[in-house]
């Protein structure tokens, strides 16, 4: 699950978006400059994905052949405590330094967890580490904490990222932003997904691209 906050503003001349029925935004087509992080991005947006009120945080689309809330999400909130066991996450949730490498290490050492190897990669002109992650065995996630097998949250006393189901599954790209941790995630939480919303979600998230100057174009 994922808050829904934010509409993003626009390059060009500001924010273009119209409002969904469930209250959010649905921003136009075309390629918009986030600002969340000291370090802006650039992020191009197709057709159809909706943000919702206040601050963008990240972008959501329902699956076609099954509509629900959003089955395929790209988001970018911050990260900044990671538990060491998502489903008994209560009390273990730890304050990670604001490095790429140390979120990638307490990542891939969450137990109950599969991560794929973590590859580095360039994310406009900054640095980083990309990796798949997702539940591993059999949890019974309506009996961890609050029911959520919690993933990692902006803050020490509650989740603001966790899986509901077993099938739910996620690729990283956290970067080094002069001192400051840039964690992008793309989530598929609802299966069976319409392969090609898989495909639009990947290319949102492939389109990111770090920016030094916040005026660039």
């Amino acid at each position: 699950m994922y808050p829904r906050r934010g509409a993003i503003p626009r390059i060009d001349y500001g924010c273009s978006h119209r409002r969904t029925a469930a209250g959010g935004r649905r921003p136009r087509r075309g390629t918009y400059l986030v600002t969340s992080f000291t370090v802006p991005f650039k992020i191009t947006v197709p057709a159809g994905w909706s943000t919702g009120d206040g601050e963008v945080l990240g972008l959501s689309k329902d699956n076609p052949d099954n509509p629900d809330d959003g089955a395929v999400i790209v988001a970018w909130w911050p990260a900044d405590y990671v538990p060491t066991d998502p489903c008994a996450w209560q009390g273990t949730l730890a304050k990670v330094d604001p490095s790429a490498q140390a979120f990638v290490n307490a990542m891939t050492a969450q137990t109950s967890t599969a991560s794929t190897p973590p590859v580095e990669v360039v994310v406009g002109t900054y640095s980083g580490f990309e990796f798949d992650h997702s539940v591993e065995g059999d949890v019974d996630i309506a009996a961890c904490d609050e029911g959520k097998f919690c993933i990692h949250s902006e803050t020490s006393y509650g989740c603001s990222r966790w899986y509901s189901t077993q099938n739910e599954r996620e690729t990283y790209r956290v970067a080094d932003l002069n001192g400051e941790r840039a964690v992008i995630w793309m989530a598929e939480y609802r299966p069976p997904i319409n392969p090609e919303l898989i495909r639009e979600g990947r290319a949102i998230f492939d389109s990111i691209e770090f920016k030094a100057d916040r005026a660039a174009q």
